[in-house]
Formats: structure tokens, C-alpha cells, sequence
């Protein structure tokens, strides 16, 4: 098994000391003090210390006045700088998170509610600090059969890598017992980790800890390594590019898929099976990892437009040019510091826009936005016109069984 074309700069780490011997490192030196980076960035306003400017501030060699700020915390890692980049820099994915990394070891004052998320995430494997016997609990009300890996270690096609807030948030559990009875319904051949799973570790890497995400790539690992699978099936954006851009620096080489990604292979197969019309205006959130940073556009929008009944509309604000829901960059654990900031909540922003679509469902694919987008619904008064639906839950539906 293994990911054709690997980037060889993907098989080593990147720091900072050894940044310029790399060619992300010597791209950064080509930047052009245009402005962009901070033009584009859903904060940019707010942040003393952009992209652009940490740069100059690292050619003058005054780095240290970077770290001395928490104008970082401000970065929510949507890969709109790195998108819009006119030089390609990947800002987002490469020298922001090494920026941050230098922050956090020269200050101890996080936000509480981040620090809490990182410590329970090293301790328990979860952001939730829920234990590890619960992870698997969703699967009793599935409706199909579910098979773990530690139960039945038989050799599967996927193993489904389901994530932390798919399970086990309530919403989340929904969603995934919506995709399993779809995977069902193909009949793939799917087991999950289970009880053994921990959390991929993508935000552990871009919001500040590196040593976190370090750990829990190394466990998670050494547990894919126990059981024989053909490829990786993940529900979560942020875990496919902790798969994707992360580990195959720790040797990390199975075909990789999203779970939209798996089902639109899949269309053929799965038209026939939607036979339910769903009355529903809808309007999809492009997810910032899966569409700026991966190119999944078209994917999700073919899933939606397969079902009988569904009229999707598009918000002013898609694709590459999608809005960020703010959870990125450990912004899933920053809402209490961005308002006590006065910044406003990027999913209200997002919900705004939702809403005047005139769509009464908004379409996810993302583990992170059911919970705050219904927040978020909830307080601009939106929730009595519109719901969240993350795109299985649709696909589930208008399988009448």
C-alpha cells in the first residue's frame, strides 16, 4: 500500500531551524509584502501580527516581539492565506503552526478553555475528556452491524477512522450511525477502531502543540500497524489532513479517503438507493480542509444533487472563497477568549449568510460545524428556519428502508 507521488518533504520534519533547507522555507523568503495574507484572513483585522508581517518581522530578526504577542490566537487555521498566496506559501500549514509552536513555549497563559481541550486530549485521547470505554457506545443504536477491530480483528477493506465529536457528542453519534447504515447499504466492507481510537492530533499541530499531536500520531500508529486493511476511510476533514500532511513523516502510507470522497465513488451504485424525496432547499458550507486545502468542491455538491428533492442553492461566499466556521486552529476552544476580545464569532458570520439563501437546511461535512452552527443558529434567531445536516444524515434520509 502506499500514497502515489509523496512529497518528500512530507517523510521529515519541518522546524525552524532547519526551515530554509526546505522548499516551503526558501518559498517563504519569496514573499512579496502584498498584503493578501491579511486581507483574506477572517481575523486579519484583529491581528497584530499576520502572516505577512511575521515574516518581515523574521527577515529583521525580530521574532521575539512575535512571540511576546497573542496576536496568533487570532489564527484559526482556514487556509485562506495560503490559498490566496500569490507566491503559494503554505502559510497555514507550515510556518504559522512553527510560529505558534515558539509562542506556546514562551508562555504559560493559553486561554483556560484551550489548555483544558489539551490536556484532557493528551489524557484521555479526546478534547471531551470522556473516557475511552465510551467511544464506541454510539454504535448499539446504529440500526446495522458495526464491526470493531479489537472484537473481530478479521482483515476489512476500510477502516473507518471516526473521530472524536462523531463519537461521542450526541448530534455527532447521529451522524455517524447515519453513515454506517450508508456504508451498509453499499455493502463496504468497514470496521472501526473503536474503544482504541484517540484523536488524530491535527489540532493538537495547529493550535500550538506540537508534543500532543507528536503523541497521539505515534499511538495511533502503532495501532493501525495490529490490524490488515486496504485503506482509510476518515469522517473528519481535520484528521484526513493530520493522515494526509502529517504522518507519513512517522511512515504513514495507506490510500486515504473522506467519507464524501468514498460515497461520490460511489454514485453510480447509490442513486438507485435514494428513493425518499426530501423536500429541502439546501445550501452547503464548503469545510476549509476539505475545500481550500484539498479541492474537494464538486464531491459533496454531486452527493446533494443526487437526491430526489433537494433544490441546493449556493451561498455568496463558496468553494475557495467559503467562510471559515471558526473551529480550526483551536477555535473550537477559543469562543469565550474571541468574545471577551469583542471579535464576532466567525459561525454567526457564516449562519448570517446561510440564512439569507432562503435555504432551510444547511449541508455539512465537517465533524466540527453541527455544534457550532446550531449554536450559532440559536443565537442570531435563525434555528426556527433553518437546521444543520451534516451530508450523510440527507443521504441516510432519503434511503426509505
Amino acid at each position: 500500500m502506499g500514497i502515489a507521488r509523496l512529497d518528500p518533504e512530507l517523510t521529515c520534519e519541518i522546524t525552524l531551524e532547519n526551515l530554509f533547507e526546505r522548499r516551503e522555507g526558501q518559498r517563504v523568503l519569496t514573499c512579496l509584502q502584498c498584503g493578501t495574507c491579511a486581507a483574506t484572513c477572517p481575523y486579519g483585522e484583529q491581528m497584530d501580527y499576520p502572516a505577512r508581517r511575521i515574516i518581515s518581522m523574521m527577515r529583521a530578526g525580530l521574532l521575539d516581539e512575535v512571540y511576546a504577542s497573542d496576536s496568533l490566537l487570532a489564527c484559526v487555521a482556514c487556509y485562506a492565506c495560503k490559498a490566496k498566496c500569490p507566491r503559494k506559501i503554505d502559510l497555514t500549514g507550515v510556518l504559522l503552526p512553527l510560529i505558534k509552536e515558539q509562542v506556546l513555549l514562551r508562555r504559560r497563559d493559553l486561554p483556560a478553555e484551550l489548555q483544558k481541550a489539551l490536556e484532557t486530549t493528551l489524557r484521555y485521547g479526546n478534547p471531551m475528556g470522556e473516557t475511552s470505554r465510551k467511544r464506541e457506545a454510539w454504535i448499539k443504536d446504529a440500526g446495522v452491524p458495526v464491526r470493531t477491530f479489537h472484537s473481530d480483528p478479521r482483515p476489512a477493506d476500510v477502516l473507518w477512522f471516526v473521530e472524536c465529536y462523531d463519537s461521542y457528542y450526541p448530534r455527532g453519534q447521529k451522524i455517524a450511525q447515519a453513515t454506517a447504515r450508508v456504508f451498509h447499504a453499499l455493502g463496504i466492507d468497514f470496521a472501526i477502531l473503536g474503544n482504541e481510537e484517540k484523536c488524530a492530533g491535527e489540532c493538537g499541530r495547529l493550535s500550538w502543540e506540537t508534543g500532543l499531536s507528536n503523541t497521539l500520531m505515534e499511538y495511533n500508529m502503532a495501532i493501525l500497524g495490529k490490524y490488515q486493511f486496504n485503506r482509510i476511510v476518515t469522517s473528519g476533514p481535520h484528521a484526513y489532513d493530520a493522515f494526509k500532511y502529517r504522518y507519513p513523516v512517522i511512515g504513514f502510507r495507506y490510500p486515504l479517503e473522506h467519507t464524501l470522497t468514498l460515497l461520490a465513488q460511489h454514485l453510480d451504485r447509490l442513486k438507485p438507493l435514494l428513493i425518499k424525496k426530501l423536500d429541502y432547499t439546501v445550501t452547503y458550507h464548503d469545510s476549509c480542509c476539505l475545500s481550500r486545502h484539498n479541492s474537494f468542491y464538486e464531491e459533496p455538491r454531486a452527493l446533494l444533487n443526487a437526491i430526489p428533492g433537494v433544490r441546493l442553492v449556493e451561498m455568496t461566499h463558496n468553494r475557495i472563497n467559503t467562510l471559515c466556521c471558526g473551529g480550526g486552529g483551536g477555535g473550537m476552544w477559543l469562543d469565550t477568549y474571541y468574545k471577551a476580545k469583542g471579535y464576532e464569532r466567525l459561525s454567526e458570520r457564516r449562519i448570517k449568510e446561510a440564512l439569507a439563501t432562503g435555504a432551510n437546511v444547511l449541508a455539512i461535512a465537517c465533524d466540527y460545524e453541527f455544534s457550532r452552527f446550531e449554536d450559532a443558529l440559536k443565537v442570531v434567531g435563525g434555528d426556527k428556519q433553518m437546521v444543520v445536516r451534516d451530508i450523510t444524515e440527507l443521504l441516510d434520509e432519503s434511503m426509505e428502508r
